[in-house]
């Protein structure tokens, strides 16, 4: 071990031999649009599995075994005039518009 020590850094590399004990494992296989196939190793205890994982193509590996989800439509976002014509109908606003234009022309003269 003398031979082996000579010029290493002393205290900062270690040669212990690690046994390497690994939790127990099983392999998850994922196949792309492609065809290709990604084998992934997860542990037997995992709480959660992906449904997905990317393949080096670039596209998406679907786990084997597991259905495509369907993917939720996005909700639609309110924008202000939503807001608007949930309070006031196109005739009450077409009103308030003919009264508002009235004001301002009778300030301006």
């Amino acid at each position: 071990m003398g031979e082996a020590m000579r010029g290493s850094r002393l205290g900062s590399t270690s040669y212990e031999v690690d046994p390497g004990l690994y939790a127990p494992r099983e392999l998850t296989t994922y196949v792309c649009k492609n065809q290709h196939r990604v084998t992934m190793p997860f542990s037997i205890e995992a709480d959660e599995i992906p449904d997905s994982w990317p393949c080096a193509c670039g596209a998406a590996g679907l786990r084997q075994g597991v259905q495509r989800q369907p993917v939720p439509e996005p909700k639609h976002v309110r924008t202000h005039w939503d807001m608007l014509l949930e309070r006031r109908s196109i005739k009450e606003l077409q009103d308030i518009l003919k009264e508002r234009l009235q004001f301002v022309r009778a300030k301006a003269s």
